[in-house]
């Protein structure tokens, strides 16, 4: 328990005085406010233990604790609004860890952590976001490590490294949960997940593809972020598996990695368009979707190549509503981080992890069904 210094104890030599009878009427009978040594003798325990429990000081057992608050609460020692505030407990100090980088989808969540206090305060928790450098596993194990001396929980976008997965180990062992969202930690001792089916999210953009090209034979291409996170891997592997079923006329030409950035996935999608004329679909399994949209507009082949991504935000949405992008599969950022929250609360109050929680769906967009 943190020390909360609006609750003082009353020495027990000092008791309040009584205050003084009306002139015109009897004496009071003696009636004086509780004092520590009443409480203590109430709860069967030392004046020591019930100041450590009124300033909400560490080092006593709950069942201890709630004794004594009972005492005190029945003594009338307490007003009810400071009663209250010592039978709550301290707020959960919640981290997410998110790379930094122009993944909007990825910086809207981490956005969205900090203006949405007010949805977490009947979880009686304290969010905030770190954002670290993207794709360094080594940055993240660090991170983790760092912020796991100084929080109840963090939730993180995992990499699929051993020096990551050691970092979960490190903390599940103290005692602290971990959450990964959007991306999982295979072979780990994370508490729970929370993101999307990706292998599903991946074979829905290959059968999109697929269906928009038609029986026409083509080329199509994916550029993920990185195959570091495994949320990557399983999409590609999805979409791959759905075109060699069912779309024998299509030729996947290889992946890319554009890292995220909107920059580096232009450059690979020009480099794609100048050396497959032909070019059908690209599949963008990451972020930065806008620079894929560059440089399809500026080859002017933004209605000819069937384009699909991932993240509903406000530049995904405007490449909707221009046609160069075709479809774009996302998850509820609000339902994500609420999801987060529930896991750790549930953890707190020694529930099954996934007590309540929702399954994340995913949602796929197209100009004419824009939310």
């Amino acid at each position: 328990m943190r020390e909360n210094p609006s609750i003082i104890s009353a020495p027990a030599s000092a008791p309040v005085s009584a205050p003084a009878p009306a002139a015109d009427t009897a004496a009071l009978p003696d009636a004086r406010r509780a004092r520590v040594v009443d409480i203590a003798r109430a709860a069967q325990v030392s004046t020591a233990t019930v100041d450590r429990v009124l300033n909400r000081r560490p080092g006593v057992r709950d069942a201890t604790v709630q004794r004594v608050l009972k005492a005190a609460g029945e003594l009338d020692y307490l007003p009810g609004p400071e009663l209250y505030a010592a039978l709550t407990p301290p707020p959960l100090r919640l981290v997410f860890l998110l790379p930094a980088g122009t993944n909007r989808f990825i910086r809207m969540l981490g956005d969205m952590v900090g203006y949405s206090q007010e949805h977490w305060a009947p979880f009686n928790v304290q969010c905030r976001t770190v954002f670290i450098e993207s794709f360094n596993p080594h940055e993240l194990a660090d991170a983790l490590r760092r912020h796991g001396q100084r929080c109840d929980g963090i939730a993180m976008m995992a990499l699929e490294h051993p020096a990551v997965r050691e970092a979960v180990a490190a903390l599940a062992a103290r005692g602290l949960p971990v959450v990964t969202l959007i991306s999982d930690l295979s072979n780990s001792e994370r508490a729970a997940f929370v993101g999307l089916d990706n292998r599903a999210a991946g074979r829905t953009a290959g059968y999109l593809i697929g269906r928009f090209i038609g029986a026409r034979t083509a080329k199509v291409a994916l550029i993920a972020g990185s195959l570091s996170y495994k949320a990557h891997e399983e999409r590609e592997a999805g979409f791959l598996h759905v075109i060699d079923e069912m779309f024998p006329r299509l030729e996947v030409v290889g992946l890319r990695e554009g890292q995220d950035d909107a920059g580096k996935n232009y450059r690979q999608t020009r480099a794609l368009l100048e050396q497959h004329p032909d070019m059908g679909g690209i599949y963008n399994i990451g972020g930065a979707s806008d620079g894929v949209a560059r440089a399809l507009k500026e080859a002017g082949r933004e209605q000819k190549v069937v384009f699909i991504g991932h993240g509903l935000t406000p530049d995904t949405r405007a490449l909707l509503i221009d046609g160069s992008m075709d479809a774009v599969i996302t998850q509820s950022p609000h339902t994500t981080l609420m999801s987060c929250v529930r896991i750790f609360t549930n953890l707190r109050d020694k529930r099954e992890a996934l007590s309540g929680v929702e399954t994340t769906r995913s949602q796929v967009i197209f100009r004419e069904n824009l939310p």
